[in-house]
């Protein structure tokens, strides 16, 4: 004897609760990159649809449009969101499976890993010299020029805050990340160079000083993922860099310039998750900061 449908909830209704009640352990740039799959690939296809009649196979045409853009690894991601909904949908008997279950098999392989692209050192001036020269909205080429005077990942500056920036005024000028921004949970200190608080200043006369840095009219109160990535695209380094490579030019210049490599590491906010390295996680403040004075004005020389 076939069981009774468990309720009539829509996906939509079970996965917006699903998020609900997730969203406050994911960082924020995380969080938002979740809303826009959820609403873009599959609220948009199956928002409608009673969660409890939801087929395998329903699942697969949805996937295969994802993939059929070229999307191969987001199709699988978006693939376990739905996973994570549907298993939430059984724990609060909306639904009695989990249907993604039998359709992983049917996935595309994923495409091999392309590295990020990074300058090399002696491409450098070129591009400082088409920075200076950005034709852009301004706050984008200035939060673009930031991002590479403290290389921090693109998340991390994207919903920088003002509250966060310290001593402005003084010697020792601090950015003080909080650890729900950062990949590896834990708070990230960015000594700030002149150059960069020259930056923050240029910032504030075209924004004001309200609660973010970089405010724009979007779902997230802030300039969106691609900005940055579409500005690289508008200076002419389209397939020729990427925002993220930015770190990897940093880190290769810093270490050929023989700067102390924890500085580096600990700049770059990669994990040690030695005693060493907890011990030292928010050490070396004073070198670090004549690091990043040096890198400011190595950048500053190259055009």
């Amino acid at each position: 004897m076939e069981r009774p449908l468990v309720s009539i909830d829509t996906f939509y209704t079970v996965a917006e609760e699903w998020f609900e009640t997730n969203s406050s352990r994911w960082v924020e740039s995380y969080r938002c990159r979740l809303r826009t799959r959820l609403n873009d690939d599959l609220l948009s296809e199956l928002g409608d649809r009673n969660i409890a009649e939801i087929q395998p196979l329903d699942m697969l045409e949805t996937i295969r449009k994802i993939e059929k853009r070229g999307a191969v690894e987001s199709a699988k991601r978006i693939l376990n969101m739905a996973s994570s909904v549907f298993r939430y949908g059984v724990a609060t008997s909306r639904c009695y499976r989990d249907p993604t279950i039998d359709i992983k098999g049917a996935l595309r392989p994923p495409l091999p890993a392309k590295p990020r692209k990074a300058l090399a050192a002696k491409e450098i001036p070129k591009f400082m010299s088409r920075l200076a020269a950005y034709d852009g909205e301004k706050t984008t080429g200035l939060a673009l020029r930031l991002l590479i005077l403290t290389f921090v990942r693109t998340g991390e500056l994207r919903f920088a805050k003002w509250s966060e920036f310290e001593k402005l005024g003084s010697k020792e000028p601090l950015w003080r990340i909080p650890k729900e921004r950062m990949k590896l949970r834990r708070p990230h200190l960015v000594p700030l160079a002149p150059q960069a608080v020259a930056v923050l200043e240029a910032l504030e006369k075209l924004t004001g000083k309200g609660e973010y840095l970089l405010p724009a009219a979007t779902r997230s109160g802030v300039i969106s993922e691609n900005t940055l990535l579409y500005a690289l695209y508008r200076m002419g380094y389209h397939n020729r860099a990427t925002v993220h490579g930015f770190r990897a030019t940093a880190s290769t210049v810093l270490n050929e310039a023989q700067f102390n490599r924890d500085w580096i590491e600990m700049q770059l906010a990669h994990c040690d998750s030695s005693i060493r390295g907890v011990y030292n996680f928010a050490e070396w403040l004073p070198g670090r900061r004549k690091m990043m004075i040096w890198w400011a004005n190595y950048l500053e020389s190259r055009h």
